[in-house]
């Protein structure tokens, strides 16, 4: 079996945003390619002495990513371009052209996990992968298990630390918390393992929701006190209505500024008053349109936190 690859042209400037777009669409493998010299930061990190030489940096990237065999290949490529345009609006996407070829049968949906090893989020948070193990955790260290499927979310990306932070900050044990856009339902789950009472979570891929499901299993949590649904919360009332009217502490959501903007007019149907509003996927370009439509909305801004290029509003309904 062969697969297909696909190789996006864009610009340095867009590479970080449309990694992230093509991993909160479910696709793995992601390659990168650039002319951008390392930091002597990256170099120790990645243990790396001798480098190729490189032309000078001219701004253009590629990036390429692989679709599974069994999926629709030109719906996919469509809703890709689709999405990585919208990001013109605020980021040079350059060409924007996508080249395809094939390659040998390889387990690209596995290969990526060896890669992958526990980590710290804070001083008393590990993430680690279902598939590794920690020796000597101190008795005040939380050690989430994760595995994230094709459902984006590791907590290693900027967006899921910054709410994973302001979550650990604001959350009150018995509280009952939404995360919104769960994806591999790491916040949700986080919450739960803090002392959340309840929690609920939502997503609009299935596949994000079996994800989420799984991972609360593998940490322990019973399904009598998380419950994971598929569906739209901006463009169904019913589905809000299902979700719980009035009934959470704290929402979580994090996205992208596009759907948080209008999710910031609906939200307070399922929050009681004066619950926490914790969003995060916001690049920093988009933190005055954010910040506008919780005002417009009625919210109290409590915080603002800010990291590689991401922003994260803590607020009141």
């Amino acid at each position: 079996m062969k697969w297909n690859k696909y190789r996006l042209a864009t610009t340095t400037e867009a590479v970080d945003l449309i990694s992230y777009t093509l991993a909160e669409m479910g696709i793995e493998g992601i390659e990168i390619e650039d002319k951008v010299p390392l930091s002597e930061e990256d170099k120790k990190r990645m243990f790396i002495d001798l480098l190729p030489d490189l032309d000078e940096d001219d701004g253009k990237a590629y990036v390429s990513f692989y679709i599974e065999p069994e999926k629709d290949h030109d719906s996919t490529l469509e809703e890709v371009l689709a999405a990585v345009k919208e990001l013109a609006d605020f980021v040079d996407i350059g060409e924007a052209t996508i080249e395809k070829t094939q390659t040998e049968d390889i387990d690209w949906m596995n290969n990526w996990k060896k890669y992958w090893k526990p980590f710290n989020v804070d001083e008393h948070i590990i993430i680690k992968p279902t598939w590794e193990t920690v020796e000597n955790v101190p008795e005040d260290t939380l050690v989430v298990e994760l595995d994230p499927g094709t459902a984006f979310g590791t907590g290693t990306h900027h967006t899921t630390r910054l709410c994973i932070t302001q979550l650990k900050k604001y959350m009150k044990p018995g509280q009952e918390v939404l995360d919104v856009g769960c994806g591999s339902g790491i916040l949700s789950i986080i919450a739960l393992l803090l002392g959340a009472k309840e929690a609920s979570a939502t997503d609009v891929d299935v596949h994000a929701v079996e994800a989420a499901i799984e991972n609360a299993h593998v940490n322990g949590i019973k399904d009598d006190v998380y419950t994971v649904l598929t569906g739209d919360v901006i463009s169904d009332s019913a589905f809000r209505h299902q979700i719980g009217e009035h009934k959470f502490d704290m929402v979580l959501a994090n996205i992208f500024a596009e759907i948080i903007i209008p999710l910031s007019g609906v939200v307070k149907e399922m929050m009681k008053p004066g619950a926490l509003f914790i969003t995060s996927g916001i690049i920093d370009e988009r933190e005055d349109d954010v910040r506008a439509a919780l005002t417009e909305n009625g919210f109290e801004i409590l915080e603002v936190t800010h990291s590689g290029g991401w922003v994260s509003f803590t607020a009141r309904a």
